[in-house]
């Protein structure tokens, strides 16, 4: 994929994440999620005092982008403020594994866009529960 993709979709994950809704940590996530036809679809974390209500923002990402009918996914990026960037959860990782598993994932520290660390969806989790 061309590095200006990979930019584009890196700005737009820190955009989103101005839009992060996270009264109780803090910690605001942006993310983009960008199709193979060229469309970006950009997610922030939302915040619920039940805990277990909390969404991620590649979660939010990739329901937006599912609930549109999208449904071929090319690269995701994530960005936060924390050393080497926040790594997808575990969640986040089977939803991928189940609707992108094809991305390639860029993940980002705001305060050093210009590190990107780069896995594929497959390297996230590996032997994915995919199917029953």
């Amino acid at each position: 994929m061309a590095p200006n993709r990979r930019t584009e979709l890196i700005q737009r994950a820190v955009r989103a994440r101005r839009r992060a809704v996270a009264p109780y940590s803090q910690f605001q996530v942006g993310a983009a999620l960008l199709t193979r036809d060229g469309e970006i679809i950009p997610g922030a974390n939302v915040e619920s005092a039940s805990y277990g209500l909390t969404c991620c923002a590649e979660r939010v990402a990739l329901f937006r982008a599912l609930t549109s009918g999208k449904r071929d996914f090319a690269a995701v990026a994530v960005v936060a403020r924390a050393p080497g960037g926040a790594m997808p959860c575990g969640a986040c990782r089977q939803l991928l594994a189940e609707y992108a598993p094809d991305a390639v994932v860029w993940v980002a520290d705001i305060d050093d866009l210009a590190t990107v660390r780069e896995l594929t969806v497959k390297e996230l989790l590996p032997e994915a529960f995919v199917t029953f």
